[in-house]
């Protein structure tokens, strides 16, 4: 297991399973998890790759008086074969930020800024650029108690190898609420 992949375990075991609910590290703020279509530029701008993977985030709202705005921890992998030679291409997105919101009926609308790293792998290389991450997208309201359906998307940007990258991603799965 990767020392990420152990610290967002780690992060979602401290939140998720908490021993009194006085003593919950996340008072309020829902649980995500997805999968995540991405359409990203390669470093030569030519090259176009179909990316296929996950998203998951874990999202609080610590500010009782700010009832629109909540903190973001997201997490998402896309994998897809490479051009040429190159192998499997995997990227993994770690990202923390701001998000504001507003509810309209069963309807939850939002949009995000966040910062992060990213951890590419091909052909045998890693490279850890810093990710930039805007998107935004809805939460629809499900009959289940406490449960939402999303549909997100989100704009990457990272400077890799002196060349800027792009990545568009689309993702949709369950919200738990909490």
């Amino acid at each position: 297991m990767s020392k990420t992949a152990a610290v967002v375990l780690a992060f979602l075991s401290l939140t998720l399973f908490p021993t009194a609910s006085k003593a919950q590290l996340i008072p309020s703020g829902n649980l995500y998890g997805g999968g995540a279509y991405a359409d990203s530029e390669d470093v030569v701008a030519v090259n176009r790759l179909a990316m296929r993977g996950f998203d998951a985030s874990v999202e609080m709202f610590p500010f009782r008086h700010i009832t629109y705005l909540g903190i973001v921890l997201d997490g998402s992998g896309v994998f897809t074969k490479g051009i040429a030679y190159s192998g499997t291409i995997q990227q993994y997105n770690l990202v923390l930020g701001p998000r504001i919101f507003r509810n309209y009926g069963k309807w939850r609308v939002f949009a995000h800024v966040m910062g992060g790293i990213q951890q590419t792998r091909s052909g045998g290389d890693t490279f850890h650029p810093v990710a930039i991450d805007g998107g935004g997208g809805v939460d629809r309201k499900l009959p289940f108690k406490n449960f939402s359906w999303r549909v997100q998307f989100d704009y990457v940007h990272t400077h890799l190898l002196s060349e800027n990258q792009n990545e568009y991603r689309a993702s949709t799965g369950i919200v738990w609420r909490f």
